[in-house]
């Protein structure tokens, strides 16, 4: 693929990064490699994960291919800068276009990064995840990644308010050893990847210059405020609900 406004836009971010004084930690970035293609399966705390998760492959060379929501290929700013990445439009409508797309993608050699939860976390846990991306990399014959990002949070999440200046902020990066996926039993291969996401979420918080106790940023398994995994699902299940409320009263209208 031809690339020219993707890399220009990572100078640019990085030289923002920089101005604003955001620092960055990161661990097993190795892993990413120099060539061929992958399934980078991360987990989702925040609206500007895709902005930093892409900077782990940074080390490698390499150019991240994020799924992303129709929404914002349709959208008249983002849209042509997100084709111009050549990023990956998932339409829930047609989900196994994007699926689809994704293997290709991966077979032709190019990272594809996807979050296995699928929306935010509000609990800032690893959520029961989709078994997309096991099957994704199973199909594509590609190893599956597994990565951790911390601290984004902080910039832009659900129920809080935003902070997208970022001053002074740090997040981490955090990537684990590839995992080999046969497809067999997506559903058992997806928890591997659950519990190696989880185990570098505690050690992205383990190496967090600031404390988790008492943060709301912070699970609450460490000591932070944020809701249980069992709170957030229900917080989850009200929005879905009064979404779907929503689209029923607009389909009502005369």
């Amino acid at each position: 693929m031809r690339d020219y406004t993707y890399p220009a836009t990572i100078v640019t971010a990085k030289t923002l990064f920089k101005v604003l004084g955001m620092s960055f930690q990161t661990s097993g970035t190795e892993h990413v490699p120099r060539e061929g293609g992958a399934i980078l399966a991360a987990n989702h705390i925040s609206y500007v994960d895709f902005i930093f998760d892409g900077l782990a492959a940074q080390p490698s060379g390499r150019l991240v291919r994020f799924m992303a929501k129709k929404d914002a290929f349709d959208h008249r700013i983002s849209g042509p800068i997100m084709r111009s990445f050549h990023h990956i439009s998932v339409d829930r409508d047609n989900g196994q276009q994007s699926y689809d797309d994704a293997v290709r993608y991966a077979r032709d050699g190019e990272i594809v990064g996807i979050f296995p939860e699928a929306t935010i976390s509000r609990s800032f846990e690893i959520k029961e995840l989709k078994t997309g991306a096991v099957r994704m990399a199973a199909e594509a014959g590609v190893p599956l990644i597994p990565m951790v990002t911390w601290g984004t949070q902080l910039l832009k999440t659900k129920d809080h308010e935003s902070d997208l200046k970022g001053r002074g902020k740090t997040i981490g990066l955090h990537v684990g050893a590839p995992i080999a996926v046969t497809g067999d039993d997506p559903v058992a291969e997806t928890v591997v990847l659950r519990d190696a996401m989880s185990a570098l979420l505690d050690h992205a918080i383990a190496e967090y210059p600031i404390r988790p106790e008492g943060q709301w940023w912070a699970p609450a398994r460490h000591g932070g405020t944020a809701p249980t995994l069992a709170e957030a699902a229900r917080l989850d299940e009200e929005e879905y609900a009064a979404r779907a409320a929503r689209r029923a009263a607009k389909k009502e209208k005369p």
